[in-house]
């Protein structure tokens, strides 16, 4: 299959070196410079592998360039197509074969294929918890494979929002975006506080509880309850004196939990009880099945 057929219109260009400054986006920027915060409208991220992409390009996010192991390229012909009719035929597809691509990205890919596209002004914390009754803090959490894992089981178990600490990773990194199977594009999320490393927990609290959000700190400490309980105060009824309505669930590091602040300023903490002297769950394997548990019928 010829690459005119694979994608009428797209432009494909094959690189003839790895040192082509016009897929400069794919190497030689810092994350610093993609997430480029102050200025959104030139800020961009790096979407990996087809799944992500579709998923990205699904949510109306803004293709910039493609870049695609050669192999890839009949495969991807609907995200093309797609593209060519949302956006029109002047988005680029650079064209590497795997070993370029591999010397490109310092890495192999296992689905050859990457995107960069264009980050979106966020919305703010009241926008994106509006009409919501359950939402997940990430607290300081800079793993990128627990971000992504973390957005991954909100998004299928029901999570309205996903709100991420000035200091938490960015969901839109691209192992964090490739780890929540492109979820991240789905699932309203923000940062609470912006980059004012100064507003969480301090004000970001008060604002969750401005929203009327009961604020749960999962951490393991001596007056936590057991997660079953807080499962019964939200299942109660209305009238019950401890029922819960509105749920913010926050999440910490395993290493370091949730800061002293935020445990202190949270209306409950909530334990999951562990069994066989195991201390406690990594936070992806914790969130998902507080999320599970939680799911409000």
């Amino acid at each position: 299959m010829s690459l005119a057929k694979a994608g009428e219109e797209m432009q494909f260009i094959h690189l003839d070196s790895i040192d082509d400054d016009r897929v400069a986006a794919y190497t030689n920027l810092t994350e610093i410079q993609l997430r480029n915060k102050l200025e959104p409208s030139k800020g961009l991220f790096i979407a990996e592998s087809p799944k992500v992409i579709d998923r990205a390009l699904a949510a109306n996010r803004e293709p910039i360039s493609l870049l695609v192991e050669e192999p890839w390229i009949e495969g991807m012909s609907e995200t093309f197509a797609f593209i060519d009719e949302r956006w029109g035929e002047g988005i680029p597809v650079y064209v590497a074969s795997p070993e370029q691509l591999r010397r490109l990205t310092g890495y192999r890919l296992h689905r050859g294929a990457l995107a960069a596209m264009k980050r979106w002004i966020l919305p703010s914390v009241e926008e994106v918890c509006r009409g919501a009754r359950r939402i997940a803090v990430m607290e300081n959490i800079v793993d990128h494979t627990n971000v992504g894992a973390l957005m991954r089981s909100a998004a299928a178990l029901d999570v309205d929002a996903v709100l991420v600490t000035p200091s938490c990773g960015d969901p839109l990194y691209r192992r964090a975006a490739r780890v929540s199977m492109g979820t991240v594009f789905q699932i309203p999320w923000t940062r609470i506080g912006g980059d004012n490393k100064h507003y969480w927990p301090f004000t970001g609290m008060e604002e969750l509880h401005d929203l009327g959000f009961t604020t749960v700190a999962m951490a393991l400490e001596d007056d936590s309850i057991p997660l079953d309980e807080l499962v019964r105060r939200l299942n109660n009824g209305p009238s019950e004196p401890d029922h819960i309505d509105r749920l913010a669930l926050i999440f910490g590091t395993e290493g370091d939990s949730l800061s002293h602040h935020t445990i202190s300023r949270a209306d409950l903490t909530v334990k999951i009880p562990m069994s066989h002297g195991v201390d406690s769950l990594n936070v992806a394997a914790s969130s998902a099945v507080a999320f599970y548990s939680t799911a409000i019928h």
